[in-house]
């Protein structure tokens, strides 16, 4: 399909136009359309940009938009790396547009939002399924910065392929009637599961179960696969970890002698994110309790699997270690041990480097009257800033307002917040500004979202049932500070009586990131196993 470009005199604004022809799709739109820059056609430019180091692109929100009318890109869009499209550097670029179709939500709370319904594809908001496409052109960008295109989309993203079972993993999929309730909207949680060697020729068999929990993949457990070229790409992003390729746990998992163990994968994702973070949430919804009263029964129904607290044992990292440690912390009674890897921020005096109680800007370090700095949000393992925290926000709310952006800052606020007036996340702090919103942050710890400043305030009820439970492991320069939330709840942890906790931390050292494990996964199954031996009831 031929693309009209149109050239436009040096007086003129930016002005980018996004057209939805009604064969392509023939009700109204609400949600976002974008627009995509580049210096190269491959890949896609689409799939160019959305993370930290990304081609320039711009968002801007379409409401009930109709077929033939365009949704339009211009000085008033947001932008990242570059705040304005007017910022584009002189020159010819590749360029690609895509239109983002919401859902409408009529939420349990008497709210109604928008937003992107996740399609089991872990909310990847350039290639998610019904996501609608135009090809790509060639765009001019003169001198002082004016550009004028028009797109018309031509594609509709297909369906995830979701993987087939086999003798070893399989996939569920089932309808949350609690969330389903809540949200207005079918909605759906699942799990990837990862069987032991011998599981369907031993029918009377019952085996501990490992509950892991992070990003949303359709992948097994630990990366089990057999697909070696796959898993060396994982092994590369894995810096200074023990952590084997995916094909070398297979190869542990099927051994003989290996410990027997049914491996869940569970996958919870929400229309902010692609992990809902495994707790109940005022802007999310009820996930916890969906995940502890449907879903978790349902595996532990369908799969046999021991349904006692000592052989249910929980792991994850990143998102997943937040999780890994909130479900055993919140459900003392319920999991009987955690092995915590790189937690998001577990103490929020230390979100990420921002002290939520006491610090008044996050953007920005007040040194004094005269100096002051950007606050970065990443670095490198040797201390260089990657980026900074106000841009690291940009990004956020390019890829969607009212954080619905599909970002780590985006999914703190919608998980552990209040909402808004409107029924969307309240913002922690002023966009522009970076200013503190003192009261959001003291509802995330009132709520009992600071998982140290909870543990603190209900030890002497929790404290018993969760001695011995809690390991934790971190990179000493892990990429997203991390690791200075972690020292906070081990400071608490170690000095804390009555009972003392009596378990465990670990860190990486020296200059070990984000990712850092200090074992492979085999040996942290092995690890897992042993535990349970000694806590096998006696009457076993």
């Amino acid at each position: 399909m031929l693309i009209a470009l149109t050239a436009l005199l040096a007086t003129t604004a930016p002005r980018v136009e996004i057209v939805v022809p009604a064969n392509v799709h023939a009700e109204p739109i609400t949600g976002r359309v974008f627009v995509f820059f580049s210096h190269d056609s491959t890949p896609e430019p689409r799939l160019q940009a959305g993370g930290m180091v990304s081609v320039p692109f711009f968002g801007q929100d379409v409401d009930q938009l109709a077929p033939g009318t365009p949704g339009v890109i211009d000085l008033n869009s947001q932008g990242y790396p570059l705040q304005s499209i007017a910022s584009l550097p002189a020159g010819d670029y590749y360029a690609q547009a895509i239109v983002s179709v919401y859902t409408k939500f009529a939420r349990a709370d008497g709210h109604t939002i928008w937003a992107h319904m996740d399609e089991w594809e872990g909310q990847q908001f350039n290639t998610a399924p019904g996501t609608l496409v135009s090809a790509i052109q060639r765009v001019h960008v003169d001198a002082v910065g004016a550009v004028s295109a028009h797109f018309e989309v031509s594609r509709v993203l297909p369906a995830v392929q979701v993987p087939p079972d086999d003798k070893y993993v399989k996939r569920v999929k089932i309808q949350s009637q609690i969330l389903t309730k809540w949200w207005g909207h079918p909605m759906y949680l699942g799990a990837v599961v990862l069987l032991p060697k011998g599981y369907e020729e031993h029918p009377n068999e019952k085996y501990p179960a490992i509950w892991e929990q992070g990003h949303f993949t359709l992948s097994a457990p630990f990366g089990f696969t057999f697909d070696t070229e796959s898993t060396a790409r994982r092994m590369r992003r894995s810096q200074g970890s023990a952590r084997e390729s995916g094909a070398e746990f297979a190869k542990s998992w099927l051994s003989d002698g290996f410990p027997q163990m049914v491996a869940f994968r569970i996958l919870h994702p929400s229309p902010y994110y692609d992990d809902s973070y495994a707790v109940n949430s005022a802007n999310n919804g009820p996930y916890g309790d969906a995940i502890m009263q449907e879903l978790i029964p349902y595996l532990e129904t369908h799969f046999r699997v021991i349904r006692q607290p000592y052989a249910r044992v929980l792991t994850g990292g990143s998102t997943g270690g937040w999780e890994a440690l909130a479900l055993q912390v919140y459900h003392p009674e319920f999991f009987g041990g955690t092995w915590v890897y790189y937690p998001d921020p577990v103490d929020f005096r230390r979100y990420e480097q921002v002290n939520l109680y006491g610090d008044t800007n996050a953007f920005v370090i007040h040194r004094n009257e005269f100096i002051t700095q950007w606050r970065p949000s990443e670095r490198t393992v040797d201390g260089q800033p990657v980026v900074q925290l106000h841009e690291e926000n940009q990004l956020n709310n390019t890829r969607g307002s009212h954080r619905r952006g599909g970002e780590n800052f985006a999914i703190w606020e919608a998980t552990f917040g209040p909402a808004d007036k409107d029924g969307y996340p309240a913002p922690i702090w002023n966009d522009t500004t970076g200013v503190v919103n003192r009261d959001v942050a003291m509802s995330w710890r009132n709520n009992g979202y600071d998982i140290r400043y909870y543990l603190d305030k209900n030890w002497s009820k929790i404290g018993p049932e969760l001695v011995g439970k809690i390991h934790v492991f971190c990179g000493d320069e892990d990429n997203y500070y991390l690791n200075l939330a972690v020292y906070l709840l081990q400071d608490y942890l170690e000095n804390v009586k009555n009972p003392a906790y009596g378990g465990s931390f670990a860190y990486g050292r020296p200059l070990k990131p984000h990712g850092w494990q200090p074992t492979t996964s085999a040996e942290l199954v092995r690890q897992m196993s042993a535990y349970i031996a000694k806590r096998l009831p006696s009457t076993q």
